[in-house]
């Protein structure tokens, strides 16, 4: 059972409550029979933080997540390999909304979120603050990065806070066609000239430790996980998810004809699992910590974006106004 002492806010927009006993037992009881927890419902303060500060970064890592395959949809090889990466990006867009409206539906509102992102206070996926240098780069986010995020994003399905696992199964059937987009590029590429073979081949070196780091920290290193996995928010540690990766990716690789670039990467008998080397943490760290190759331009894209777009929220805002006096006039 999971309990949680001291001082709470009320289910709904955040508004200071004392602790309320009977709700934490009710909330108790819905994670031991492992229910759902809905936005009407009491639910901790650490539990409704963590999953603000948990889904808005997952937002936020949607919105730029775009901005290093949208570097390719102009240059895209053909037609019909620009088509699907638009549609590709504009998925990863929806995405990222509704996990917005998800975390908004714990109290807090999508202009503190973008605030929060823009002005570098927010964190989201290392992975996005790498460049794409070369096509065969599509190919490895599709399925390496893609493929992480399924094995990650699949058991968040069953997370215990309804509007995030809702949200997660219509994004889980999406990644799972930009994952198999990205493995049919690079055997694509695999399947042509010396040239192709080289920059897939490359193009998978680059990418695979970022990939395997998508995870998090080794799980001893990682304050979050253990809470996350108490209140069934997560199923599974980084360090389980990690292994499941490496495990699918290794037969895929012989498919395609890639070697993944881990000189220690072996099966392991007695585990039932492979093994594989360690991973640079620092160079994960720096990354986050906003000195990674892209960091500094991947903000400063958005912020312009955002900055640029104020006058379609205006005048969004400003029609939903008329619209609401409207109604009223016609209601009285």
């Amino acid at each position: 059972m999971v309990t949680t002492p001291g001082r709470d806010t009320s289910a709904r927009g955040g508004d200071a409550a004392l602790y309320d006993e009977a709700g934490q037992a009710r909330f108790d009881e819905l994670i031991a029979e492992d229910k759902r927890i809905e936005p009407t419902d009491w639910m901790p303060d650490d539990y409704r933080k963590t999953l603000v500060r948990q889904v808005s970064q997952h937002a936020h890592s949607e919105i730029i997540g775009m901005q290093p395959e949208g570097n390719w949809i102009t240059r895209a090889p053909s037609l019909k390999r620009k088509a699907i990466l638009m549609a590709k990006v504009q998925d990863e867009a929806g995405h990222g909304l509704y996990l917005y409206s998800a975390a908004q539906t714990l109290g807090t509102t999508r202009e503190q979120m973008m605030d929060d992102l823009i002005s570098g206070k927010a964190k989201y996926s290392s992975i996005f603050n790498y460049p794409t240098p070369t096509w065969a780069d599509m190919g490895s986010i599709g399925w390496l990065v893609d493929g992480a995020a399924i094995c990650n994003q699949v058991p968040l399905c069953r997370a215990s806070y309804g509007p995030y696992g809702r949200a997660m199964v219509r994004i889980c059937k999406e990644e799972s066609f930009h994952q198999r987009q990205g493995f049919e590029i690079l055997l694509h590429l695999m399947r042509g000239t010396q040239e192709q073979r080289e920059m897939a081949q490359e193009s998978v070196n680059r990418w695979y430790a970022p990939a395997l780091m998508m995870f998090g920290p080794p799980d001893a290193d990682s304050p979050n996980s253990a809470k996350s996995m108490a209140w069934n928010i997560k199923r599974f540690s980084n360090d389980e998810l990690r292994q499941r990766f490496v495990d699918m990716l290794v037969p895929q690789a012989e498919v395609l004809g890639v070697t993944l670039p881990d000189p220690d990467l072996k099966w392991n008998e007695e585990r039932g699992h492979y093994d594989y080397g360690e991973l640079d943490w620092d160079e994960f760290h720096e990354v986050l910590k906003g000195r990674g190759p892209m960091n500094a331009v991947r903000l400063e894209r958005r912020r312009t974006a955002h900055e640029d777009g104020a006058w379609v929220r205006e005048a969004a805002a400003a029609y939903a106004s008329k619209m609401a006096a409207r109604d009223e006039r016609i209601a009285s």
